[in-house]
């Protein structure tokens, strides 16, 4: 038997796509300030710089799990099953982050980012922009689809809208 999928008002998608952008800026900013962390200090305090995977990686994985914890309570509002949602954002990350490492690798090393560091931060942004854009997607099609407004704040929401409409009714017809 196959779970209904949920229908969503224009406005509960707009909503939907505006709190997944919020919560990608605030991951965003979690991931420059551990990468710019990896990437400026070891050069500051030890004259060593770390290669642009090794800044990144870290950052990432910072950065997802900030993002999942927060989509799936507030963007999604999902009660699905923690360990599962979680496998297939890893399985998203499973392609995505080879992908987007071998090929920052190869755009740093192109335009020779140890000499010019704004190289890596145009890169970490450009890998940013189209992790937001395909993430969205895979969360809302694959990893929240029929799970969408199932958890105990979305049940809350429901129910406040039920009673102020039972309410305008009853107001309405009296």
């Amino acid at each position: 038997m196959e779970e209904k999928k949920p229908q969503l008002s224009k406005k509960e998608n707009l909503l939907q796509a505006v709190k997944f952008t919020l919560f990608s800026l605030s991951a965003g900013l979690i991931q420059i300030i551990t990468d710019t962390i990896l990437n400026e200090v070891p050069q500051r305090l030890f004259h060593f710089k770390l290669s642009y995977w090794a800044c990144y990686l870290p950052a990432l994985v910072l950065s997802v799990l900030w993002n999942f914890t927060f989509n799936r309570k507030f963007t999604f509002k999902s009660a699905n099953n923690v360990p599962i949602a979680m496998l297939k954002v890893a399985a998203y990350y499973a392609v995505f982050t080879p992908v987007s490492t071998v090929l920052g690798n190869m755009a740093a090393e192109h335009f020779n980012a140890a000499e010019h560091n704004v190289v890596n931060y145009v890169i970490l942004i450009v890998t940013m922009l189209i992790n937001f854009v395909t993430e969205f997607l895979f969360d809302r099609f694959v990893v929240f689809r029929n799970s969408i407004n199932t958890n105990d704040l979305a049940k809350k929401e429901q129910e406040k809208q039920q009673n102020a409409e039972k309410e305008s009714e009853t107001t309405t017809a009296g």
